[in-house]
């Protein structure tokens, strides 16, 4: 039976996960990879180029499993809760996929994937709902690059070095201390609160609602005036 390209790719992008994932120094031989689908090297390159092109697609693999999963996370009332649920299922899928998520993550690779910048519009878009009930501090960009590079770092601390970053409730602590700095909750709000917070909220409320009495320049105006607000509120809380 004749085997379809699509089939042999993806067969080709397990055959490379599963010899990566079994690898003591995170590298794979296209060879190996040949041999555990039962094709020569010609296949291969016929499909990804050469063996920067398997990684690279590898990569890709690993990105569009992750978005994946993270589009099917459930969306409660809390957004809030939603966003620490966020957190701990990013540590989730990087303990159950480490070889591949390093690889991911890795800052040799020749070729930037597209995927993070979805990834970043996923996690702003879980901010942009807390912020509509008040619960953020600052502008949602500000506390995404902030949250997503703590939850990177700390998934790789992990896994690049278990021996050191051994505290079982490592995550959960820098996660509570970032969200902390992020999040206005209702237990910090009487402490962190003011125009700050308010201003981010307002546009929020804005940015989602239908466009009521404001025509589209008067809307832009005060999104501007809402985000400027919102950051000096942010820069300097009192």
């Amino acid at each position: 039976m004749t085997v379809t390209a699509p089939t042999l790719r993806r067969r080709m992008l397990e055959a490379a996960e599963e010899q990566l994932a079994a690898s003591a120094d995170n590298d794979i031989s296209t060879r190996a990879v040949c041999e555990a689908v039962g094709v020569g090297q010609p296949a291969l390159y016929r499909i990804f180029k050469d063996k920067a092109g398997l990684l690279a697609a590898l990569v890709d693999h690993g990105f569009e499993r992750y978005v994946e999963r993270k589009r099917s996370l459930e969306q409660t009332d809390d957004p809030v809760a939603d966003l620490r649920a966020g957190w701990d299922d990013h540590i989730a899928f990087a303990r159950e996929n480490a070889a591949t998520y390093r690889l991911m993550f890795s800052p040799t690779l020749t070729r930037r994937p597209d995927a993070p910048q979805v990834i970043f519009d996923l996690l702003c878009a879980t901010l942009e709902r807390c912020a509509r009930v008040g619960a953020l501090r600052l502008p949602a960009p500000l506390a995404a690059q902030r949250i997503l590079s703590a939850n990177v770092g700390v998934a790789l601390a992990i896994l690049v070095s278990p021996e050191i970053y051994s505290d079982p409730q490592l995550s959960v602590g820098v996660r509570d201390a970032v969200f902390a700095a992020c999040l206005d909750t209702a237990a910090a709000r009487d402490v962190t609160g003011g125009i700050g917070a308010t201003a981010i909220q307002l546009a929020a409320q804005l940015r989602g609602a239908a466009s009521g009495e404001l025509g589209d320049e008067e809307r832009q105006l005060m999104l501007k005036w809402l985000s400027r607000l919102g950051a000096d509120g942010a820069a300097d809380p009192a």
